[in-house]
């Protein structure tokens, strides 16, 4: 990818050498930070060189009366006036441009302060505009004019405000590849605006296809915690009799139970509630509502699944998930996971890793590790 700011952008700050060599250098790195748990080669999932990104913010700068596109500077030394940015994919791209110019025709950019598009690999684009303001009746009847002149969804956010012009949602399809033992299926997901969906289609594609080898002769059931929207959930489905998940956040299950419907699952219970509530439910613990029409004695739980946030797992979630015989864990933050993994390595061993290229000319990846007990 060549881009007219790097160097200037504080988004991409690992750009040197090109493509390759910005992925080589996150490969060692933690291949060498990783070295105590796991001294075999990687699996490595590439992504695109470019228009990688079906999600993505951007803030929005004034100058006068025009107003323009910017991102964090490097170093964070101000912001950076932008007019493209080429992580995005095709239809972002071609968006961007066309989206301002409609907002200063139509005077919509009075304390407006960010833009935020979510975009399905078919071109479904929900477009969210965030305003230091309160918006009315006619801030959204120009909205519908944009909206259906551009065919996009469009979002008007404000503090306690949230008016929606056509649909908060996108329609995604994927086609995890994997070897001869993961077939191409296709799944559709519900992506909902301002929740979280994996930013980089065809990695995630990478990373579901990558998962559901690891669980290729594992028997039992599933329990999976931060589940979100069922990205993992709904395709590892096909692998066990029934699948347990858990997810803290109610419209991150809403959109997990209509994409179950959308794929016709239906060994599947999503149960609302954090990891930890879930540990004190098994345990006895606490009693909770949530849970009383979950028969868990049902369950063979051998198998686990967390894909947790940048923190990563407490120490009770870690003493947990060593109960089961398999650990599948996907991480978006090496630090953490390389902490919970003194932890797991206490009673597993780590049998495959993986390095999923998520972020492209950043110094983020995210990771996966399979552990089995010793």
């Amino acid at each position: 990818m060549n881009c007219k700011y790097f160097g200037e952008c504080g988004s991409c700050k690992n750009y040197e050498g090109g493509y390759e060599a910005q992925l080589l250098r996150k490969v060692k790195l933690n291949q060498e930070r990783f070295k105590n748990f796991y001294d075999a080669e990687f699996d490595i999932c590439p992504s695109q060189e470019r228009a990688y990104r079906a999600r993505a913010e951007f803030k929005i700068w004034h100058i006068g009366e025009e107003i323009h596109y910017a991102m964090n500077a490097l170093e964070h030394k101000g912001a950076l006036i932008i007019d493209e940015c080429p992580q995005v994919n095709e239809y972002i791209f071609a968006l961007m441009p066309k989206l301002l110019d409609e907002i200063g025709l139509a005077q919509m950019g009075h304390k407006l302060f960010g833009v935020d598009f979510l975009s399905s690999s078919q071109g479904e684009i929900a477009v969210s505009l965030l305003y230091h303001k309160q918006l009315d009746v006619l801030w959204e009847e120009k909205a519908k004019v944009i909206a259906q002149k551009l065919g996009i969804h469009i979002i008007g956010r404000s503090r306690k405000q949230k008016l929606v012009v056509g649909r908060d949602f996108i329609e995604e399809t994927l086609h995890p590849k994997g070897t001869s033992h993961v077939s191409a299926k296709e799944y559709k997901f519900i992506h909902i605006e301002n929740s979280f969906t994996q930013p980089n289609p065809r990695v995630n594609e990478q990373m579901i296809a990558w998962a559901m080898e690891q669980f290729e002769d594992a028997s039992g059931d599933l329990l999976e915690l931060y589940c979100g929207a069922g990205n993992f959930t709904i395709p590892f489905a096909s692998k066990f009799d029934k699948v347990l998940a858990t997810e803290i956040s109610k419209s991150s299950i809403n959109a997990a139970k209509n994409n179950m419907q959308q794929n016709g699952v239906s060994n599947i219970e999503f149960v609302r509630m954090s990891a930890q509530e879930f540990v004190q439910a098994l345990d006895g613990v606490r009693e909770f509502n949530r849970m009383k029409e979950i028969d868990i004695g049902s369950y063979q739980l051998k198998n686990i699944f967390v894909d947790p946030p940048r923190s990563g797992m407490d120490e009770e979630s870690c003493a947990f998930a060593a109960r089961h015989d398999l650990i599948l864990y996907i991480s978006c933050n090496p630090e953490t996971l390389y902490r919970d993994l003194e932890l797991l390595t206490q009673t597993h061993k780590v049998q495959r890793m993986a390095l999923f290229d998520q972020f492209p000319y950043t110094n983020h990846v995210e990771m996966g590790v399979k552990l089995i007990r010793r």
